[in-house]
């Protein structure tokens, strides 16, 4: 995989402490170009409850950016969903021209996970700050860029509209195009989020650049994991989900139960105390092994970890930098035994979802993973093994790429405003109480025939109709 070094980027974070930058330089930046763009039909009405054919979202009334053209874009990424405020410039090269993320870990530790109230209060509190240090580390401002792209789902949506309204203010004051992101990833488009669902494949695109469509993405994170063959752009089929709790969930909770210090997030607090443990001392059992489908289920493997716990009289209000040696050596066997078993499910669908993606699409090469378990190096070692013995080649992004970021908002911004697919800016009597409609719960694309599921236990009410169903009926307008 290519080497982080051939981005130029700078990331900082903003939160009590304030941490340094990553010292990858900053090339010059050219003078940016304004380019005059003519926009049909109605406008500003991308979030409401409108019919698709009422918005600007098709390359025939806009017309294709040429390559050239392309370069010299300049997006601004915004990304509220869940936990953290971020935000990110990137040029429409694949230069990330800043990346800033204000972390909402301290509320994560003091309430032993997302509380959506607080943590949209943090979001409000940060998401000025956050904008405009993205901007003055990019030694630019609003009239500089292009377009401002942001999520509107999935996700929290108490968090989304922070990030939306902040959107909003910033095209009304620069007059750019407006790109509507979902940030599956993670990942959390510029319609929809791969987790953070979809994102996952444009920031890939922009690391790898050998990567081409089409290829199989796994997004694995606090709150999704999801197996979807990309198609091309916009265009995706969901090949399995989750049907209740996510991957980074069962590892948040172990961390929780264990006593383990969550400021990192549980995930690298289980990673590392399992490195000690003997993954084989605990027997859980695998997850779904009945179900030959590419799904996803870790409700049962929680309670699994919480009633070994329990057994062992684990006293997760004692921190385990407070316990002694053999009562730390009894959490980190249960912190190696349940990643192992967790992973093993990652495994086994992952393997089961190769074949269906090679029937459907024969010449894919990748699996590109993402999502914050992305960064799991027992993951990735793990999945190494899985597409090695399925000639093919694992695909992903750097760590400080794989949790929410403003990065692949961007990117998906550009990508999507390329063909044509983004909103002009609000008008300036745009009303103070007008309700966006956020999109908390929207898929990808469209399932698998054979990735039906009679163990889905997913809530279908209130779900928007797939990206992948939005871009393809604008497209035929």
């Amino acid at each position: 995989m290519s080497s982080l070094q051939t981005l130029s980027s700078r990331i900082s974070r903003l939160n009590l402490l304030q941490k340094p930058s990553l010292t990858f330089p900053l090339t010059s930046l050219k003078s940016l170009k304004t380019h005059e763009r003519q926009t049909k039909g109605p406008t500003w009405s991308p979030l409401r409850f409108s019919p698709l054919s009422n918005r600007v979202y098709s390359s025939k009334n806009v017309g294709q950016i040429k390559m050239s053209a392309k370069e010299d874009l300049i997006v601004l990424g915004i990304e509220t969903s869940c936990d953290d405020t971020a935000a990110a410039v990137v040029r429409g090269n694949g230069e990330i021209l800043s990346q800033v993320v204000s972390s909402q870990a301290d509320l994560l530790v003091k309430y032993g996970g997302v509380a959506p109230k607080m943590a949209e209060e943090a979001h409000s509190q940060a998401i000025d700050l956050v904008v405009k240090e993205a901007l003055n580390k990019a030694n630019l401002t609003e009239r500089d860029l292009s377009a401002v792209a942001v999520t509107v789902g999935p996700g929290l949506s108490l968090c989304l509209r922070v990030g939306v309204a902040e959107s909003s203010e910033n095209c009304w004051s620069l007059q750019s195009a407006h790109c509507w992101c979902s940030p599956h990833g993670g990942s959390c488009f510029s319609s929809q989020h791969l987790d953070r669902k979809t994102q996952v494949n444009y920031y890939i695109l922009l690391i790898e650049r050998d990567l081409q469509f089409p290829f199989l993405a796994l997004l694995i994170s606090g709150g999704h994991n999801l197996l979807v063959l990309a198609h091309n752009l916009g265009h995706y089929t969901q090949l399995g989900t989750t049907i209740d709790d996510a991957i980074g969930e069962a590892f948040d909770k172990t961390a929780k139960w264990l006593g383990l210090d969550m400021r990192r997030s549980g995930g690298p607090a289980v990673e590392e105390l399992a490195l000690e443990g003997d993954a084989e001392s605990v027997k859980f059992s695998t997850p779904m092994q009945q179900h030959k489908d590419c799904n996803f289920s870790y409700a049962g493997l929680k309670t699994q970890v919480r009633l070994a716990i329990e057994s062992r009289n684990i006293d997760a209000k004692i921190p385990i930098s407070s316990t002694s040696s053999q009562e730390r050596n009894s959490r980190a066997n249960v912190a190696a035994s349940f990643q192992r078993v967790a992973v093993l499910h990652l495994e086994e669908r992952c393997e089961r979802a190769i074949g269906w993606a090679l029937k459907i699409e024969p010449s894919i090469k990748h699996l590109v993973v993402s999502g914050g378990v992305a960064s799991n190096k027992y993951v990735r070692t793990q999945l190494e093994q899985v597409v090695k013995k399925n000639s093919l080649q694992l695909v992903c992004p750097p760590p400080c790429l794989c949790t929410d970021n403003g990065v692949m908002v961007a990117w998906t911004g550009v990508e999507h405003f390329c063909v044509g697919r983004f909103d002009p800016p609000p008008p300036a009597n745009e009303p103070e109480d007008f309700v966006f409609d956020l999109r908390p719960r929207w898929p990808l694309g469209e399932e698998y025939a054979e990735g039906r599921s009679d163990a889905r236990s997913l809530r279908k009410a209130r779900v928007h109709p797939s990206l992948t169903s939005m871009i393809q009926a604008s497209m035929q307008q």
